[in-house]
């Protein structure tokens, strides 16, 4: 049985201009111990995902229908102190732009401790000292415990968060854009460490981001999303050397390559439509090249057309020219 397991998951938003599609009825799972990927343009639905997963939407979003199995309980059935019992205990997240997600009047070692005494009841001084542990694991010395968060550099605050969302040991950990606004050399440490956290303490990762090559480097498998919905689903390495989906394609098109021959990048054309009045049939089709009318008339099902790779596409994209 997979730890997570998404079912036919809509979250919409309702706005004065109308209704948001943002997430409109996607369905993946997460392995133990795997880290599961979930790429796109932005604006596509990952955050919101996230974030449903988490029961953090806020009116005027409301999760509209589906389910989120976790270790076989549906988590939309909980209540809020049954969901709060599970929330950073056993599913944590590390949220986008460390710059702004750590409070500026609160110490480090206090923040970190926070969940510590919430969920233990620790005492301050136990949970400092349990924050000054998880700070030397992210490779922070931890002397800065007592330090307030504009004294830390920027990878500083990406560690500080994610030695948070390991604060109790979770088995999930949901990583939103997690080496954005960060130089090559810390994103490549930030990558570096959490390949080795997620080994060492066996966890689960779920990782947001649109930079196909943290993707490359940290997720056994990925889900490329598109305006509310799942479009392919597949092993990283299938889908990077051998994808299927037409819009898959694009994205890597779009994206250097380090150590592959050099090329001239080739941008999607156009812009994601509104998904409070998406295209009919795929919501791709007004920038697909390979458009036909039964693209633009029927919606295609995220299907399996080989094993483990599934793609939700009426023709299958062929390889030559890429």
């Amino acid at each position: 049985m997979p730890l997570l397991e998404v079912k036919d998951l809509k979250t919409y938003f309702y706005s004065i201009h109308g209704v948001v599609k943002a997430v409109d009825g996607i369905s993946f799972h997460v392995d133990r111990g795997e880290s599961f990927g979930l790429a796109g343009e932005s604006g596509s639905g990952k955050t919101t995902t996230a974030l449903s997963i988490m029961r953090l939407i806020k009116p005027p979003g409301r999760i509209l229908s589906g389910e989120i199995l976790f270790d076989g309980e549906n988590l939309l059935e909980k209540t809020v102190n049954e969901i709060d019992d599970i929330r950073w205990k056993r599913i944590s997240m590390i949220f986008q732009g460390a710059m702004n997600a750590l409070n500026p009047v609160y110490r480090i070692g206090d923040q970190i401790g926070e969940a510590i005494i919430h969920h233990e009841g620790a005492t301050k001084e136990e949970a400092i000292e349990r924050s000054m542990e998880l700070l030397k694991t992210v490779g922070i010395d931890p002397s800065r415990v007592n330090n307030y968060p504009h004294e830390f550099s920027g990878g500083m605050k990406q560690r500080a968060m994610i030695a948070m969302a390991l604060a109790l040991s979770p088995d999930l950990v949901i990583a939103d854009e997690p080496t954005t606004a960060l130089d090559v050399i810390i994103q490549r440490q930030i990558i570096n460490l959490m390949n080795s956290l997620r080994n060492d303490l066996n966890i689960s990762l779920i990782l947001i981001t649109h930079d196909l090559s943290v993707i490359s480097e940290l997720c056994e498998r990925t889900g490329i999303f598109y305006a509310g919905k799942l479009l392919e689903v597949a092993s990283t390495k299938t889908l990077l050397e051998s994808p299927l989906h037409p819009y898959t394609l694009g994205l890597i098109r779009a994206f250097p390559s380090i150590d592959g021959e050099r090329r001239r990048l080739k941008a999607i054309g156009g812009a994601p439509p509104s998904l409070i009045e998406p295209p009919s049939g795929c919501r791709f089709h007004p920038r697909c090249p390979r458009a036909s009318p039964k693209c633009a008339n029927e919606e295609p099902e995220l299907i399996e057309v080989e094993k483990g790779h599934y793609v939700a596409c009426h023709l299958i994209c062929p390889q030559e020219g890429r």
